[in-house]
């Protein structure tokens, strides 16, 4: 599965209207595939400074998603967490 086959799959779980892509909660999922992607890395490559300052840089920035959400929408942030297990 390519790249972008895999972002829309993403995407398509989680928009909220048919041209979503700028929601908190696809933000929210992408960068949690990403994560999940650059720890696979870090499993194999220890040593990777490099990959070890951009997974904690987009976990921030995922945390940060995840407080402005729960602030602006109880229920939205529910349901993504229900879906995410978060």
């Amino acid at each position: 599965m390519t790249k972008t086959d895999t972002k829309a799959k993403i995407i398509s779980k989680v928009k909220i209207h048919d041209k979503d892509t700028g929601s908190p909660e696809v933000q929210i999922s992408l960068l949690q595939q990403n994560i999940g992607v650059l720890t696979d890395h870090l499993k194999k490559h220890p040593k990777d400074v490099d990959a070890k300052r951009g997974l904690l840089e987009i976990v921030a920035k995922r945390r940060k998603l995840i407080n402005y959400l729960e602030k602006k929408s109880k229920k939205r942030f529910n349901a993504l967490s229900k879906k995410m297990k978060i």
